[in-house]
């Protein structure tokens, strides 16, 4: 079993030892009973918060209006909260205000899913599990905390979450709970699309990872953050699902939800979607090229020619892409336009002019021209010449070859 690290330890020793309580909760709780990495050991106590901050030597103050202060001992931050009551939600996400108070069940009843309500005394070997958390993991399901839909209404971000521990965890979700989530979607449009696209690309890289986005089609989600895929025929959206089954970086993955949009209309979702630039450019740019057929190149300098004008970085992103959506023979045809590629050395030859070993200076030098358009033209020849026998196009050779490419430029 997973053993909390050193200054965890040694918070939650000097919170009791001072007289108070303090239990590990949430999170790390659950995941040391699955046995899986614990990212962040967080403590609950019934101490107040200046308490924290006068017990601890190096503290924190990252949310004293909700009672949370950050102690760091042995070069480890661990987040202290003091047991509350969240009175009331208006924005969808927040409590507006919280109430502190002496009972660790109150606490724990605030908290979205009964596997998320549990609190654990290492020191006493003892767990706190007023809601059978423990219960609904060894049957494998994700529960709200008490009646469901007044979770998902006090935090519209609840839903998704639930999908996504489904997702990672490879739980259900309970009847009751599951019934309850199409009722709140009107509070998870309020929540912040960032927070959203965080839960979604959370759940992608879970076990569950098709089931849990045909989940969130069923339950209406989707419509929340996506809802292009509304105009998807069925086989087409469970093509696109079932894809998910296989892992993906963030612009192919995004791709195989945005291929049957045009480039700019991918780029205005993704942009929406708040995700970074390199993001948003690179799944426009796959997009645009989703037409590639990589049987096409019939020549060797065309092959080069294809993969220069998609980018090697693009053309791996469109191959994930299409891969994860294609039928067999498209994967046959990717499988053996890499071949050939790889055949030919093209992912080490020049792909643009500016990998070329001559540059324009050399062509208006050698050739005694002005600054022009035929300038660049030249130098296109010189690299279709390289793309066709990438060992020949040394620069000596290019030079030479000079007033033959501008015969072709011209």
């Amino acid at each position: 079993m997973i053993t909390p690290p050193r200054g965890a330890l040694t918070a939650l020793r000097m919170l009791q030892e001072a007289g108070f309580e303090a239990y590990f909760v949430g999170g790390c709780v659950r995941d040391r009973l699955l046995n899986r990495p614990v990212n962040d050991w967080d403590i609950a106590t019934n101490a107040q918060p200046s308490v924290s901050l006068e017990l601890f030597e190096r503290t924190i103050p990252t949310g004293l209006q909700h009672g949370t202060v950050t102690a760091v001992l042995a070069d480890e931050a661990v987040e202290i909260t003091t047991y509350r009551v969240d009175v009331s939600y208006s924005d969808g996400r927040r409590p507006d205000e919280i109430r502190f108070t002496p009972a660790l069940r109150e606490d724990l009843a605030r908290r979205d899913f009964t596997i998320n309500a549990m609190a654990w005394d290492p020191r006493r070997d003892v767990i706190i599990d007023p809601f059978d958390g423990q219960k609904d993991l060894r049957a494998g399901l994700i529960r709200a905390v008490g009646r469901p839909l007044d979770r998902f209404t006090e935090d519209g971000l609840r839903p998704f979450r639930a999908v996504r521990f489904a997702s990672t965890l490879g739980l259900d979700i309970e009847a009751e709970t599951w019934a309850a989530i199409p009722l709140a979607l009107e509070t998870a449009r309020k929540v912040a699309i960032e927070r959203i696209r965080v839960e979604w690309l959370k759940a992608l890289d879970g076990r569950r990872a098709a089931w849990a986005m045909d989940a969130l089609w069923r339950l209406g989600l989707f419509d929340v953050f996506l809802p292009e895929l509304a105009t998807l025929s069925e086989a087409r959206r469970a093509r696109i699902f079932n894809s998910c089954a296989t892992p993906l970086p963030s612009i192919p993955r995004l791709a195989t939800f945005l291929h049957a949009e045009r480039a700019a209309s991918a780029e205005e979702i993704a942009r929406r979607l708040r995700f970074p630039n390199e993001v948003i450019q690179g799944v426009a740019a796959v997009i645009a090229a989703w037409g590639f057929d990589p049987a096409a190149p019939r020549r060797d300098a065309e092959a080069r020619a294809a993969l220069a004008a998609l980018t090697p970085t693009i053309y791996g992103h469109l191959r994930s892409a299409r891969r994860a959506l294609a039928p067999q023979p498209d994967l046959d045809a990717f499988d053996a336009f890499d071949a050939r590629l790889t055949a030919l050395d093209a992912w080490r030859g020049p792909l643009t002019t500016k990998d070329l070993p001559i540059h324009g200076g050399d062509v208006i030098q050698r050739l005694a021209l002005r600054p022009s358009p035929l300038i660049g033209r030249v130098l296109e020849r010189a690299l279709w010449r390289a793309w066709a026998d990438p060992q020949a196009a040394t620069r000596e050779a290019l030079l030479a070859a000079l007033p033959a490419l501008l015969e072709e430029a011209q």
